[in-house]
């Protein structure tokens, strides 16, 4: 599984890049997020070119689906998801990862297991 990074390590590294203090950077990007967040409410979709898109797709509800967590049945009306769609550069980019194999399945190979 692929370790996640986090707001603060973002900042961090964007820090390092650039003059700008951790405060300017934190307020930029928490701005940067409420404005792709309210597109999308307003069902809008946001173009980052060289990225990607983030919109919201309409799911179709059903009248028989099942609680997971009790096992009752219960209906599911139409419902708005938010999805992220990757640019062409970063798909092919992220295509690579799968070509190269990772050390640690290397090791395990190797090693007969």
């Amino acid at each position: 599984m692929a370790r996640k990074v986090t707001k603060a390590e973002l900042i961090d590294a964007l820090h390092e890049r650039s003059s700008l203090g951790r405060k300017d950077i934190h307020v930029l990007i928490d701005g940067l997020f409420e404005e792709i967040k309210k597109a999308i409410l307003e069902e809008k979709a946001v173009e980052l070119r060289g990225f990607g898109t983030f919109e919201v797709r309409i799911r179709k509800g059903r009248k028989r689906a099942r609680n997971p967590k009790t096992g009752e049945p219960v209906s599911v009306s139409d419902h708005g998801v938010a999805v992220f769609r990757p640019g062409r550069e970063l798909k092919q980019e992220a295509w690579k990862i799968s070509a190269m194999a990772s050390p640690s399945t290397d090791d395990a190979d190797a090693s007969g297991e």
